[in-house]
């Protein structure tokens, strides 16, 4: 069995996720490629990954990809959780993931419209569903507000806590358009603002792929996903894929039988990897990066003491989220944040030298002028990250 020390599994990281310096690029869908998948729960998630793994990227090289290019695309995925994803992946995605969250979105509302709609309540769904994406197609990109002008059973009332202290009948608008949006058939267009606004204008999915997304076997699907993770969070225990994925250890199987998979020993633990992926990662120099909170590197594995260490409950809120972090040669080291007046700051948790603290300047002020005259919170606050903003 191949052994595969913490060392090398950080210089993997290191190449991999383009974080050292001669590795990264100034082409967003690549570095999206690179990753899998950008977190975008928080939007400034997004442009701030791209940034710590370009050498001269600015917002605008970023906005180009998703609404000029379009080479992105904006969808909720793993987890249910919302990623900017190359359109090329869409199609795995979709099997894989989407059309499962599809499934569930409209059972759950179904139940919700039950009393409120006569007759078979799926149907009605469809049909406003259909109406809703005709609009769309018809103006191109438009509001959830405009799309309920547009449509009017999008504002058909519905109460979820009837008789509830806390009730508030609201409309049923972002309910299709969350529907329509994981079954492929709209998208996240422009935000309504800059680029840390999670405000969007929705289009149709022919704005980015005309003939709408290809269909996969979901078999097919899955091996495609899982691929495509290994060869950037590989090796990991089976452990970390069944808990980015999302899926059953079952499904996880499935997937796995379809590829060429090799163990690895990781320190004692067992770990997979692609069975042509194998070969040696040369040592990198020391480097220094910081990320934004929810990026996927720390994202990307459930089990993370090979880089994290003891700092999880500094960087890390009580729902699991990572907040913005100092890498140092493939460890996590301490935090950053931004504060009122665009200044960043920065705290290490240990000692890691003169030379690195040289380092972590040099990249803390590159993400300075990234953000410009924009101020940016994160969505989820951690303890750190408040420390440093007080």
């Amino acid at each position: 069995m191949r052994s595969i020390d913490t060392a090398e599994r950080r210089a993997r990281l290191a190449t991999r996720h383009l974080l050292a310096p001669a590795r990264r690029v100034d082409d967003p869908a690549a570095i999206a490629a690179a990753m899998v998948a950008l977190h975008a729960t928080d939007p400034a998630t997004v442009y701030l990954s791209a940034a710590a793994r370009g050498r001269a990227l600015e917002p605008a090289d970023m906005e180009r990809a998703l609404y000029d290019d379009r080479s992105l695309l904006r969808m909720l995925a793993m987890r249910r959780t919302m990623f900017v994803v190359p359109v090329d992946l869409v199609p795995a995605l979709q099997v894989s993931v989407a059309d499962a969250l599809a499934h569930k979105q409209r059972r759950t509302y179904g139940r919700y419209l039950e009393g409120v709609v006569e007759g078979d309540v799926q149907a009605w769904l469809s049909e406003v569903e259909a109406e809703t994406h005709r609009a769309l197609l018809a103006r191109g990109s438009a509001t959830g507000a405009q799309l309920g002008a547009a449509v009017p059973r999008l504002r058909t009332q519905v109460d979820t806590a009837p008789g509830k202290p806390y009730s508030k009948p609201t409309n049923i608008t972002t309910w299709v358009l969350v529907t329509l949006g994981c079954e492929g058939g709209i998208v996240r267009g422009r935000p309504n603002g800059g680029w840390t606004s999670s405000q969007y204008t929705w289009a149709p999915i022919e704005s980015w792929l005309p003939a709408g997304i290809p269909a996969l076997p979901i078999e097919e699907g899955r091996a495609e996903l899982v691929q495509r993770w290994l060869r950037t969070f590989g090796p990991a225990p089976v452990a970390d894929l069944k808990w980015w994925t999302g899926w059953t250890l079952g499904d996880v199987r499935k997937a796995l039988a379809r590829l060429d998979i090799a163990e690895v020993d990781l320190d004692g633990a067992t770990g997979i990897a692609l069975a042509d992926d194998l070969e040696p990662t040369p040592a990198v120099e020391p480097w220094a990066a910081l990320l934004p909170a929810l990026d996927p590197t720390p994202m990307g594995w459930q089990a993370r003491d090979w880089f994290l260490g003891p700092h999880a409950p500094a960087v890390f809120d009580t729902n699991g989220n990572i907040g913005p972090t100092i890498w140092w040669d493939g460890r996590i080291v301490g935090g950053w944040a931004q504060r009122k007046d665009g200044e960043i700051v920065w705290r290490t948790l240990e000692d890691v030298g003169r030379d690195a603290e040289s380092a972590i300047e040099r990249e803390a002020e590159r993400i300075r002028e990234f953000f410009g005259d924009v101020r940016a919170i994160p969505r989820f606050r951690t303890p750190l990250e408040r420390e440093l903003t007080a």
